[in-house]
This record gives structure tokens, C-alpha cells and sequence, in this order.
């Protein structure tokens, strides 16, 4: 997945409170008007390998097409495929709160927890559409 998010202001990581924010990367682009951290390592390496998987349930749907499969059978794999990218979106949004939200809160900065908990609501506002 190719997409990046252009560099604003970069972060270096400095002592928090809480052990689990301690993993928070050390450097890490954020865009403009918020603080950005970067993925557990856990949770990259789970959400990555379902990717994967979601990429080749893709390349599956492509040859269904391409070999004129019945409809149905093409649009049940659709459903897997949509159902595999809701896990993974679960993932890293329970990422993003354990972590990006917890430790704006831990901070302490009540305009960068009000930034966050806006984000927060937009952006589940997005995944529910």
C-alpha cells in the first residue's frame, strides 16, 4: 500500500508514564494540527499478514471474473473480502485508541485530547458509511 502522509512536524519520542506507550516509534511524521504515532509492532505484523491474504482473495476475485465464474460464487468472495477488511480495520483502530488517544490523555494537553477524540469520532463516523 503506497500511501504516505506528508512530513508537517516530526515528533521525537520523550518519557511517558504508561509501560504500553513506551513502544511509541521515535520519530514519526504527523500531519498538520495533530499528533501521530506509529502502529504496535504486533499490530503491523498481524494487520500486514492480513493483508496479504486480502491481496490474494483479490487476485482470486480478478481470475473468478476473468473466467466468467457464476455471479454468485463472485459476489460471496466479495463479501469475505469485505468482511477480511473490516477485521483489519477493527485492528488498527483498537491500535490507534490504545495508543495514539491513551496517550494523549496521558499528556495531559486537553486540546490535543479534544483534537484527538474529534478524529476519533470522524473517523469512526467514516467507517461506518
Amino acid at each position: 500500500m503506497g500511501v504516505r502522509s506528508v512530513p508537517m512536524i516530526v515528533l521525537v519520542r520523550r518519557p511517558v508514564a504508561h509501560d504500553a506507550l513506551r513502544s511509541i516509534a521515535s520519530v514519526t511524521y504527523v500531519p498538520y494540527g495533530g499528533t501521530v504515532s506509529t502502529m504496535h509492532a504486533v499490530t503491523k505484523k498481524s494487520v500486514a499478514a492480513r493483508l496479504k491474504r486480502i491481496e490474494g482473495q483479490i487476485s482470486g476475485l480478478l481470475r473468478m471474473v476473468e473466467e466468467e465464474r457464476y455471479c454468485v460464487d463472485v459476489l460471496t468472495q466479495i463479501s469475505a473480502v469485505r468482511a477480511a477488511l473490516h477485521k483489519v480495520e477493527s485492528e488498527i483502530l483498537r491500535d490507534h485508541v490504545s495508543h495514539c488517544v491513551a496517550g494523549a490523555f496521558a499528556a495531559g494537553d486537553p486540546i490535543e485530547q479534544r483534537r484527538k477524540v474529534e478524529e476519533l469520532v470522524e473517523t469512526v463516523g467514516r467507517m461506518s458509511r
